[in-house]
């Protein structure tokens, strides 16, 4: 037996979080904090998946943004707004509980040393949000400081296989480490913090479509949320919840090595496919209501599974406009349209062709042009999906192109759990099993924009609260 199981003999509760993003470090932080505040002794250890360098999952690269007003609360309709976008289908009582917990959370992560700022959007205006300065990395260095502080151990490169139960009650994990040895640790409680199953192709491919297994993934850290938690919880019982066809998606330059690349200019200009043609009205929404429909459209509905946005000279007229492009590889510039086809590889004569009548469309350019709001600036080309926002002809030279692909950031489908971070299986929660973050199934159709990481602290937090409590009260029988 490891050293972490020997320590049963000293009456010692211990705790195992799987996952070392933002959602299990808060888990893991709580606990030790709230059983210290009761009396109660508590050892905890994270198990991540990831090299220590490249620990954190999908955390150490998110700008994570919060949304969250200045004041640490939630802006008024918050969840009715969630259960809109998500056709009725969202938890009332799990997102209830997300904005009445946001607060204490926010104020908690503040006085460990997390500095928030409100951040403007890329470009379009949308609900307030704030933002950790320097994003995910800052969370986990202040959470990872108060772990190490708390005397928290951590072991990386462990590969979780199986949840050990006895009784209905989760008493450890299985898994292998860096070596593939097997290796088992025992406790009295288990979180799971450890991602969807966007890192697995062959879950994608089960779950979302076969044009779903090549998915290039947002970040370097993505790949290690390989749906393993939700495979070990499923198969001791755990009941299954969110949208399991469907994730989180944004545009991306596939030229870029970097995280998130994303490009979210292309509102402002046509998009194109790799005939030259229009497919999609680039003017639906602001961007964070579009993008996610666009980039599985790039995914699942074009055979090359890529597309190009195309601008002219006005896009460097827009204010702040580099703001909403994080590729760092410089746009395909050229004179014309004609050579920029020639660039692009594009048919001849089809980009022009479909500019050209797109152009025809644009009514005359408006004084005070504003990217930041739905305008009502529209046409309809012939023979083309229409443009419901920002329809400006582009004829300004020098022309300017980025090409796209769809790239996955996290899945929807998950673990159902209740208000209070606990695993529901067919009879009520699963005895000493918690969740939080990415792994849970909460979401449906849509992501709520800057919902995810609100929700991995938050739930994160109340998970290593709880578990501490049903400690207290088995301990009181």
């Amino acid at each position: 037996m490891n050293g972490l199981g020997a320590r049963k003999a000293r009456n010692v509760h211990r705790l195992i979080v799987v996952g070392q993003g933002a959602a299990g470090l808060c888990a893991a932080v709580s606990a030790m904090t709230s059983a210290r505040n009761i009396g109660i002794d508590l050892s905890v250890i994270v198990i991540d998946a990831a090299p220590l360098a490249a620990s954190g999952g999908n955390t150490r690269w998110s700008p994570s943004n919060i949304r969250l007003q200045a004041d640490h609360h939630v802006a008024p309709g918050f969840v009715e707004a969630i259960l809109a976008e998500s056709g009725g289908l969202a938890d009332r009582d799990y997102f209830q509980q997300l904005a009445d917990q946001a607060p204490a959370m926010a104020d908690w992560l503040v006085s460990l040393g997390v500095v928030f700022q409100s951040p403007p959007y890329y470009l379009a205006k949308g609900p307030a949000r704030i933002q950790p300065m320097g994003g995910g990395v800052a969370l986990l260095n202040a959470l990872l400081a108060r772990a190490r502080e708390l005397g928290i151990e951590f072991v990386y490169e462990f590969s979780l296989t199986q949840l050990l139960s006895d009784a209905g009650r989760v008493v450890g994990v299985l898994g292998t480490d860096a070596q593939g040895k097997p290796q088992k640790h025992h406790a009295d409680a288990v979180v799971l913090a450890c991602g969807g199953f966007e890192g697995n192709a062959a879950m994608r491919k089960k779950h979302l479509g076969s044009a779903a297994e090549n998915y290039r993934l947002i970040s370097q850290g993505t790949a290690y949320n390989d749906g393993a938690g939700i495979r070990a919880a499923l198969d001791i019982g755990a009941q299954a919840a969110g949208d399991w066809r469907s994730g989180h998606a944004e545009p991306v330059d596939p030229r870029s090595q970097h995280p998130a690349p994303v490009v979210l200019v292309y509102p402002y200009g046509v998009v194109v496919n790799a005939q030259g043609q229009r497919f999609f009205d680039e003017g639906a929404g602001l961007m964070h209501e579009t993008w996610e429909r666009f980039a599985h459209q790039m995914q699942f509905e074009l055979p090359s599974q890529n597309a190009y946005v195309i601008l002219d000279a006005k896009l460097l007229n827009i204010a702040d406009y580099a703001r909403a492009i994080r590729s760092d590889v410089p746009p395909i510039s050229a004179p014309t349209l004609e050579a920029l086809e020639q660039a692009l590889g594009l048919p001849l004569a089809a980009l022009s062709q479909t500019v050209s009548a797109f152009n025809a469309a644009c009514p005359d350019d408006p004084p005070g042009f504003d990217a930041t709001v739905k305008d009502g600036l529209a046409c309809a080309p012939v023979g083309q999906p229409p443009k419901s926002n920002w329809a400006r002809a582009l004829d300004q030279a020098p022309f300017l192109a980025w090409p796209l692909v769809g790239a996955l950031v996290y899945t929807f489908g998950g673990l159902k759990t209740n208000p209070n971070a606990q695993v529901l299986g067919d009879n009520g929660p699963i005895s000493g099993l918690y969740a939080a973050g990415e792994i849970t199934g909460h979401f449906y159709r849509v992501a709520p924009n800057s919902v995810a990481m609100l929700r991995a602290l938050v739930f994160g937090k109340i998970a290593g609260e709880q578990l501490v409590r049903d400690f207290r009260d088995s301990s009181s029988l």
